[in-house]
């Protein structure tokens, strides 16, 4: 007799495999945008979930049937303290891939940075890099973000590499070295109305079964001894259970990229007469503080988690408009 077929999880369930968990709470951006100004920019900047509101806006997307009436939509809170430019790195690209050439570091750092990390540049860093522009592909901009300007309680900063694009690589040397040592804001990189990407490491969920981790189908109670796992792992031959079969593991706690959120209100709390807090502040978050954007609908991740947000590599429009706030409900 051949092998019982397996309850089949549902349709579009299988979208990513392995499910294991994150090697660390910072997600990586690892593809960026093409720029075709010639005026170089840095294209990421990074925030911390604080919670969420419902947004009242009129509907400025032409076709739809909603088109110019109110509209109720989901809102996420990011905390958005300005990053430090740390350094620069340059890499070169050959046929065995893309190499790190030079690191050239702030003299000046912040002293809550400079307290939790150790930055070590050559005297003459910037000159000896400028000989090698010749041959760099790419210019990254190396930033950090301290999340007690967040009003979290931790002290190390979150450091990573956000790219710079437009003009040429000396151009792109230029404008970061001009920044180095000074603080960047939300509102110089994005604006309101501008559509970007983010990426996060979602909830954790723990060990889960193959219901709930890929929504696969239960049996009947009397089919078998148990109703919650799968009717068979597979045929007889081949001797082995094949990577498609659904299998109880790690659910939540994965590195995942979420495309085309729109940023809906771009403020700060000192500035700004939105009424941003509710009373007593965010739940698991508390008050915000500073500067803050408002994105359209979800974002991946816990409540205080670093979120890291990209310049819009999908369906990029020709022109930015800005939405029509009417009321914010927190």
């Amino acid at each position: 007799m051949g092998a019982r077929k397996h309850s089949q999880p549902r349709r579009g369930s299988l979208a990513y495999s392995p499910r294991g968990r994150a090697k660390s709470m910072e997600a990586r951006i690892r593809s960026w945008p093409e720029v075709t100004s010639d005026e170089p920019k840095i294209l990421a900047h990074c925030g911390f979930k604080a919670g969420c509101v419902q947004i009242v806006s009129i509907d400025d997307r032409e076709k739809t049937p909603n088109a110019g009436k109110q509209l109720v939509s989901l809102g996420t809170v990011l905390v958005t303290p300005p990053v430090t430019i740390l350094g620069i790195r340059g890499y070169s690209r050959d046929l065995d891939g893309t190499h790190a050439e030079f690191d050239v570091y702030a003299k000046d750092i912040p002293k809550n940075i400079a307290k939790e990390i150790t930055l070590k540049s050559k005297e003459g860093a910037i000159e000896e890099a400028e000989k090698h522009l010749k041959r760099i592909k790419e210019i990254f901009a190396v930033v950090a973000v301290s999340p007690r300007q967040a009003g979290l309680e931790q002290k190390k900063p979150y450091v990573f590499e956000a790219l710079v694009r437009g003009g040429d690589v000396e151009k792109q040397f230029q404008h970061v070295k001009e920044l180095l040592g000074k603080e960047i804001k939300i509102d110089q990189i994005f604006e309101t109305g501008a559509t970007v990407d983010v990426a996060a490491i979602t909830k954790g969920k723990g060990w889960q079964g193959v219901i709930q981790r890929w929504g696969a189908k239960k049996k009947q109670h009397k089919s078998r001894k148990t109703v919650r796992e799968l009717g068979s792992l597979g045929p007889i031959s081949p001797q082995y259970v094949m990577y498609t079969v659904p299998r109880a593991g790690q659910m939540g706690f994965h590195q995942r990229v979420e495309y085309d959120k729109r940023i809906m209100i771009m403020g700060n709390t000192d500035e700004n007469n939105l009424k941003i807090n509710p009373d007593g502040g965010y739940k698991h978050f508390g008050l915000v503080k500073g500067d803050f954007i408002i994105l359209k609908g979800s974002v991946p991740g816990t409540y205080r988690r670093l979120i890291k947000l990209r310049r819009q590599i999908r369906n990029a429009p020709a022109k930015i408009t800005k939405p029509n706030i009417l009321e914010v409900v927190v």
